[in-house]
């Protein structure tokens, strides 16, 4: 069995850039990428008031579909087997989950180089995620 790659997308440079460099790591180890986009839980009592369960759910499925779709362009004719998943939640609990339950050899992810303040008061996804997961983690600027 090939070891596997996982790359989590949102459609922003720096994604795209990790996924090329993630690219180039799976044709030198033979093994696989992992594609995953995380959609926010936006199932909430005050959205549903106003936007219906399905609308939603299309929205987060549209959403996803345009960011895989762009990223798989990065990935024809490639060489490399890609497989694709979406998960609806937080994208750093997500990311670590996934990560987990299909025993990824590695997470490379976009870095969004935010400042120490911003960082401190906000938090990062990738920063989450280096510090959760429970396998390496390369960030990309």
């Amino acid at each position: 069995m090939s070891q596997k790659i996982l790359v989590p997308i949102d459609g922003s440079d720096f994604s795209l850039r990790a996924l090329n460099h993630a690219m180039e790591l799976a044709k030198a180890m033979d093994a696989e990428i992992l594609l995953l986009n995380v959609q926010y839980n936006y199932n909430t009592l005050n959205i549903n008031r106003f936007i219906s369960k399905e609308q939603v759910r299309r929205y987060q499925q549209e959403n996803a579909k345009e960011v895989i779709d762009d990223a798989l362009k990065i990935t024809e004719n490639q060489d490399v087997t890609v497989h694709t998943k979406i998960r609806i939640g937080s994208p750093d609990y997500e990311i670590a989950k996934e990560a987990k339950e299909s025993n990824v050899y590695s997470i490379v992810m976009g870095s969004r180089g935010l400042g120490a303040l911003k960082s401190k008061i906000l938090g990062s996804v990738s920063f989450n995620v280096l510090h959760v997961a429970s396998c390496p983690v390369t960030l990309v600027k």
